[in-house]
């Protein structure tokens, strides 16, 4: 049976802890084309997050791919970085003091998006795994963008499981709501991979033990020294020792949508509410009303182990890159 071609990916990415081990994942799958980066505020300030991807790209033998810097703030709140999460530098301590390789393009994330989705409609799948500042400008550039890509993959919000920024937010949505509604208002190809099934994917000491005895490599080393801090957090924040796995499993179902089963149903940001802004509402009623809204793929569970795939690829095997 012959190997189906890599898939190519626009990642736009705030470059904390987690979305490191995404792009290591997507980098040593040897399924993954990943054809540009877009940062954006969210676990770290957009221009952090800009120097954060092209560090890791550089140690993935990746610097050739371009990196466009994204919104710096949200559209209609303050901005707040997750620094208790990802580290005041968003790499967990790690991120270098040297200048990274490779570049920051001329032109915004929007912009390359949707230059990227007009040279090659149809092609691109576009993996955002923090806030959707950049996805909503990108929209508002081309309002069409949703037919000229794919499929768009965005990690976010919490559909029947608690928020894990406000007892009913997630943090990228909950990062800036107005973009995300924006979105989700738009987007007729868009798979949602809320906390739902993130949270259930978790890495614990038996698949941290397999990590700290992986093989060495400039990527892993660096990813893997991040992880301390996150696991430092996760265990103040959960209790438990260990992670969940949440950018990587929207990279792991970015490559393959077969690996989750979805429900199907338009999505809405809550917007004015004092305990509830950022709240992604799903009408989950058997005969829901009607709406002039998209319905979203939304993951809800895996069929195959995540944790695995995810530890194998990028941990346990050679890490390959393809630029």
């Amino acid at each position: 049976m012959p190997t189906p071609p890599p898939v190519p990916l626009i990642l736009d990415m705030d470059f904390g802890i987690d979305d490191s081990m995404a792009t290591l994942f997507l980098a040593a799958s040897g399924r993954a084309e990943i054809v540009a980066v877009g940062t954006v505020h969210g676990n770290t300030s957009a221009a952090q997050a800009a120097r954060n991807a092209r560090q890791l790209l550089g140690v993935l033998g990746l610097e050739g791919v371009p990196v466009a810097r994204g919104e710096a703030k949200p559209w209609n709140q303050e901005v707040h970085y997750a620094a208790t999460v990802h580290g005041e530098d968003g790499f967990g301590g790690m991120a270098s003091t040297d200048e990274p390789p490779g570049v920051i393009v001329d032109e915004t994330a929007a912009e390359q998006i949707v230059r990227l989705a007009r040279e090659r409609p149809g092609e691109l799948v576009l993996l955002a795994t923090g806030p959707l500042t950049n996805i909503g400008r990108a929209f508002e550039v081309e309002p069409g963008l949703d037919a000229l890509l794919r499929a768009i993959v965005v990690m976010g919000g919490a559909v029947s499981v608690p928020g894990n920024m406000s007892p009913h937010a997630e943090a990228n949505i909950r990062h800036d709501p107005e973009a995300a509604d924006r979105v989700f208002a738009s987007a007729r190809n868009l798979l949602l991979v809320p906390l739902d099934i993130t949270m259930t994917c978790r890495i614990t000491p038996a698949e941290m033990r397999r990590i700290d005895a992986a093989p060495s490599s400039p990527a892993v080393d660096l990813v893997r020294a991040m992880l301390p801090h996150y696991l430092d957090f996760n265990l103040a924040d959960l209790g438990i020792p260990g992670f969940p796995l949440h950018d990587p499993t929207a990279a792991v179902i970015a490559l393959d949508p077969l690996v989750a089963d979805y429900l199907e149903a338009p999505v809405r940001v809550e917007l004015d509410g004092t305990l509830t802004r950022g709240m992604t509402s799903v009408d989950l009623r058997p005969a829901p009303e009607a709406s002039e809204r998209p319905a979203a793929r939304i993951a809800v569970r895996a069929r195959r182990s995540v944790v695995e795939e995810f530890v194998q690829v990028a941990f346990e095997r050679p890490t390959r890159t393809r630029g």
